[in-house]
């Protein structure tokens, strides 16, 4: 099934132009909200993922917020200079440097949590719930569909 036609694609109507702007506004919001803090909204995204443990390195961030390296070192040194984490060498690889969240990092998350929340929620109160479970389903099912054409297309590439 085709979901664009080429001769009437519009650009405006892209997903990839619907998906980045509304990202963009995702993050112009969060920096505005984040603006009278003592730590940027990217800032508190790491911080945030660290206290997941949905990252346990630099690596692991630059993947999952999808980050430049250069910009990201930098993120964490600011982060680790202010005492909100710490850097340390794997007792089984000492190649690798893991990032710990410390306490005054965890009370940092927990503190501004509830600002990001509220936010998140006005910018989406035009949504019913079940059109936001929708919505959520619809883009974790794109996200699945999108990772699967890549790896397939990428198996393509190596085997030819």
């Amino acid at each position: 099934m085709s979901h664009y036609d080429p001769d009437n694609f519009e650009s405006q109507k892209s997903l990839g132009y619907l998906l980045k702007i509304n990202h963009s506004l995702i993050h112009d919001c969060g920096e505005r909200l984040f603006s009278t803090h003592d730590i940027s909204f990217i800032q508190w995204l790491t911080l945030f993922k660290l206290n997941e443990g949905k990252a346990l390195t630099a690596s692991d961030l630059c993947r999952r917020m999808m980050h430049d390296n250069g910009a990201l070192t930098r993120l964490l040194d600011q982060l680790e200079e202010r005492g909100l984490l710490v850097r340390e060498r794997s007792t089984q690889d000492r190649r690798v440097v893991n990032l710990l969240i410390t306490d005054s990092g965890r009370q940092k998350v927990k503190e501004l949590t509830p600002l990001v929340v509220n936010n998140l929620n006005m910018a989406l109160e035009t949504f019913s719930s079940d059109e936001f479970l929708e919505l959520i389903r619809l883009l974790e099912k794109l996200k699945d569909s999108l990772q699967c054409y890549n790896s397939t297309q990428a198996e393509a590439d190596q085997a030819n």
